[in-house]
């Protein structure tokens, strides 16, 4: 592994053990004062941002994978690891849904009598300005770091904030004198959480599947053309991750060109291409002769 590459996940996992203790903080505290107030929604917002901190857990372990040097049955390196254990925050966010509807639709049939007050506001209302702060710095870091791990774990988050606004709403109308409402706030939390897992999924299973990650082909034309030698460009492929992209691509030279020179022209369309799009890890370069017009 490159310095480089060592520090850019040193930096990764500085910021996933940053959030993992706000988060455990935010958890701590719903959760307490949830159960001690017999309130659902606040004590089920307390486990969604349990699982926050669990998913930073997942996350440093995935990074401590994907940071591994490339070796002889990874020879592409390990940066899909990354990837990969972001599907395992979406499981576990699935599960966390599923368990929280099935709470809610359980005391639907049989409400508790929750104990609303000042404390129960503030506790809400602290604990989601750290989630608010917290999506913007994982969000902004993520996009930096071009990171799976933490724009999933964002997203993740940001599924708390509108839990959070939900369970505060809820608060609202259990002091107006309505606690049925409880149990369907806890529902439709697990909806905002199954939907955060659904986006996890369908980010991550682009990366695996391997989708265009390149999908203006334009500019890796201007590049190539602009090697002397180059006729044209062509069948131009991407695939990886936006921090690890490989690349194949086609090109047609004069037919009467030497070997030599032809491979000095894909060095330099390598050399070039990686100068201008720093996220490009290796280029493959299929040289063609280019046919000459026949005369009429």
């Amino acid at each position: 592994m490159t310095e480089n590459a060592a520090l850019h996940y040193s930096r990764i996992r500085k910021v996933l053990f940053l959030i993992l203790a706000l988060n455990w903080g935010v958890a701590i505290a719903k959760i307490l004062y949830g159960i001690f107030s017999r309130c659902e929604s606040m004590t089920a917002d307390g486990f969604h941002s349990l699982s926050d901190g669990t998913s930073n857990i997942i996350g440093i372990v995935g990074i401590n994978l994907a940071c591994q040097p490339s070796d002889k049955d990874h020879p592409y390196g390990h940066k899909k690891y990354e990837t990969l254990f972001s599907l395992a925050i979406a499981a576990m966010l699935f599960l966390l849904a599923f368990n929280l509807a099935k709470e809610g639709f359980h005391h639907l049939r049989e409400p508790l009598a929750a104990k609303v007050d000042l404390v129960s506001f503030l506790v809400m209302i602290i604990t989601m300005g750290i989630n608010f702060w917290v999506m913007n710095y994982e969000t902004k870091k993520g996009k930096a770091l071009k990171s799976d791990i933490l724009i999933s774990d964002a997203m993740h988050t940001k599924a708390d904030i509108f839990t959070s606004l939900s369970v505060i709403i809820s608060l609202v109308v259990i002091k107006l004198g309505f606690p049925i409402i409880d149990p369907i706030v806890t529902i439709i939390i697990s909806l905002f959480i199954a939907h955060a897992g659904y986006d996890i999924v369908k980010e991550s299973s682009a990366v695996l599947c391997d989708t265009a990650v390149i999908l203006d082909d334009r500019q890796i034309t201007d590049i190539v053309l602009g090697i002397k030698g180059v006729r044209t460009c062509h069948n131009i492929r991407s695939r990886g991750r936006p921090d690890d992209i490989y690349l194949d691509l086609h090109i047609e030279v004069n037919p009467d060109m030497h070997v030599d020179n032809a491979h000095r022209i894909s060095e330099e369309i390598e050399e070039a291409i990686k100068k201008g799009i720093p996220e490009v890890s290796d280029v493959i370069v299929h040289i063609e002769p280019k046919e000459k017009l026949k005369p009429l």
